[in-house]
């Protein structure tokens, strides 16, 4: 048995010991043993990002300084999270938008689908600390911010016309397409409410049964287009070009175009029977050579308007404003019963 003298420990055993422990000293002169912090990582990672597994290399997920960088330091400075059954590291993220973030630590390129909102992958660069690419997306939302309120195009609406059924009603209801080239297209059944279609060329457009309603055509071209059984309450065509324009059904059908502005506009030699114009405003508007058959404008305000050669017969004119109106070479005569004030 050796002997062993207090406060001596024999060097063998003393080295053995330090090798596998770290001595700490403590105010009560006790000794903690603390385990080494250092760990082995494997050079390829799995990752479990909200349900979607990716394989990366830990170059990859180290490349740049952030929280990825820290949960897989070999210091072990900070724990990685707890893994599934597939042994992968839980990350409550979104994994389209964590996707283009670890390709761009793989490539250093940014390259995303154009159905993802930048807005997300950014997100996704502030949460784990990838700071080199946030300023291109910053560029990217700001981009895609201006041109959300671009107006459609004539591809646009080519495109959303081959996509859809003709027995469906296809919608553009509240859109912008100011300035578009859709002429000679076809465009029935087209419901157009509140949309803005100023400077549209639609000239030999197909038109019928479209819904105007409240619609901008403010110096839009709609010249020689069919507008049959066209609803257009209280549209703005303001400065329009409607030249040669047919409005009249065969079946009995009347376009309605009740409150519409037609200040300015151009009418000349369209085929209006039948149609109502109750209390739209006609003003300095060139209607030469109209057919106003069984028209309604009753309440209309036809000031400065020139009516020359047109055809009213038949036409409701109850309440319609003519002052300085030009009535020369009418083919019809107007009736005392046709109210004109």
């Amino acid at each position: 048995c050796e002997k062993v003298f207090p406060g001596s420990f024999p060097l063998q055993k003393m080295s053995q010991k330090s090798e596998e422990t770290e001595e700490v000293p403590c105010g009560s002169g006790s000794v903690i043993e603390v385990d080494e912090m250092t760990r082995k990582l494997p050079k390829w990672i799995k990752l479990n990002v909200g349900g979607k597994t990716f394989m990366t290399t830990l170059t990859t997920l180290t490349k740049e300084p952030g929280m990825l960088a820290r949960m897989f330091s070999q210091d072990g400075a900070m724990d990685p999270s707890d893994k599934d059954d597939q042994g992968a590291y839980l990350i409550d993220r979104s994994p389209k938008y964590f996707e283009p973030i670890v390709n761009y630590l793989r490539s250093g390129q940014l390259v995303y689908d154009t159905n993802i909102n930048p807005q997300g992958i950014l997100e996704e660069a502030r949460f784990f600390g990838v700071e080199s690419v946030i300023p291109q997306l910053e560029d990217a939302v700001r981009r895609l911010n201006v041109t959300s309120d671009a107006p459609l195009t004539r591809r646009d609406v080519v495109k959303a016309i081959i996509q859809t059924c003709n027995l469906s009603e296809l919608r553009f209801q509240g859109i912008n397409l100011s300035g578009a080239d859709l002429r000679r297209l076809d465009l029935r059944k087209v419901n157009f409410k509140y949309a803005c279609l100023s400077r549209c060329n639609l000239s030999h457009a197909n038109l019928t049964n479209c819904c105007l309603e409240r619609c901008d055509l403010s110096h839009s071209d709609m010249s020689y287009a069919q507008m049959i059984s066209l609803k257009a309450l209280c549209a703005n065509m303001e400065g329009a070009n409607l030249q040669e324009c047919n409005f009249e059904d065969p079946t009995g059908s009347r376009s309605n175009l009740e409150g519409v502005n037609l200040k300015g506009a151009c009418l000349e030699g369209s085929n209006m029977a039948g149609v109502n114009l109750r209390v739209a405003n006609l003003k300095n508007a060139n209607m030469k050579n109209c057919n106003l058959r069984a028209a309604i404008l009753a309440g209309a305000d036809l000031e400065k308007c020139n009516l020359s050669g047109s055809d009213l017969q038949e036409a409701n004119l109850r309440g319609a404003n003519f002052k300085d109106a030009q009535l020369e070479l009418m083919l019809t005569p107007l009736h005392m019963s046709q109210a004109i004030r």
